[in-house]
């Protein structure tokens, strides 16, 4: 038995030992391991949970969905507006404190409701040494359970465990929510969202796989990944992204030399 599995069991059977679990559920590598190991201990005592918010994007809600669906796991989905929270509008350097705290309230919420004790989430044991990470004091203040740091499982593992478990998610690049386009300090509005997840939208439908849209109050910065970056620099490319996201409400449109990378505007963006 190699480490990973070892591991993989011990989270099994921890999770084994309650009457039920809600796993806060993004859709994501982490979160859908978290998800399939709990269907896997508990059966239908086990509920994934979606928040449903302007900033999650309507595709990631539609993944979050069907990846319940590919697990087998009860899906249930809970609405509500981080915008009604001045703090996260402010967008200052704590802003994924003030999102996860709102999310995760939520989701005790609606495990109160199914008469659930336990909450997951999909925080990794790599997550806390990964630059700088607010939103983990959320985790930590409301005491939600995160199985993999506390059995010591690293990303690279637990896209191991999800290729196990054969999940369509294994290879799934990280996402974080559309906030972390907007830069710092820069108020976070339903406009600035809604025309980032048009942009990005567009670039998914034009054939890229890992990238950003920042918002830079108005100028669209987009960040593609190395191996895509030569289509990008393309002057066809230039004229239909410069045309489209003009009619999206952008002024001005860049493309960034240096590439995807996270948190080149948001500190606390964490990506899933």
């Amino acid at each position: 038995m190699t480490a990973v599995e070892e591991k993989l069991g011990r989270v099994r059977s921890d999770l084994g030992e309650h009457d039920g679990v809600l796993v806060a559920f993004s859709g994501g590598v982490d979160s859908g391991v978290v998800a399939a190991i709990a269907e896997d201990a508990l059966g239908s005592s086990a509920v994934a949970c979606t928040a449903k918010s302007e900033t999650l994007p309507a595709a990631e809600l539609d993944h979050a969905r069907d990846l319940a669906d590919e697990i087998g796991i009860r899906h249930e989905i809970v609405e509500f507006s981080e915008l009604d929270s001045e703090e996260f509008v402010r967008n200052d350097e704590y802003r994924c404190y003030h999102c996860r705290t709102m999310r995760l309230g939520e989701m005790f919420q609606r495990a109160d409701e199914l008469g659930i004790e336990m909450v997951c989430d999909g925080t990794n044991a790599s997550d806390p040494g990964n630059g700088h990470r607010p939103g983990l004091q959320a985790v930590e203040e409301l005491e939600a359970y995160s199985p993999l740091r506390e059995h010591g499982i690293t990303k690279t593992e637990v896209r191991s465990i999800a290729r196990a478990y054969g999940l369509s998610v294994a290879e799934k690049p990280s996402m974080a929510c559309l906030s972390s386009r907007i830069p710092t300090g820069l108020a976070v509005t339903e406009e600035r969202l809604s025309r980032v997840e048009r942009a990005e939208r567009l670039l998914r439908t034009w054939g890229f796989t890992q990238f950003r849209v920042r918002d830079h109050d108005g100028l669209a910065r987009i960040e593609v990944g190395e191996d895509e970056l030569e289509t990008a620099l393309s002057p066809a490319f230039a004229r239909t992204a410069r045309e489209h996201f003009s009619d999206l409400g952008f002024e001005h449109v860049t493309l960034d030399l240096e590439g995807y990378r996270t948190g080149s505007v948001s500190p606390d963006e964490t990506p899933e």
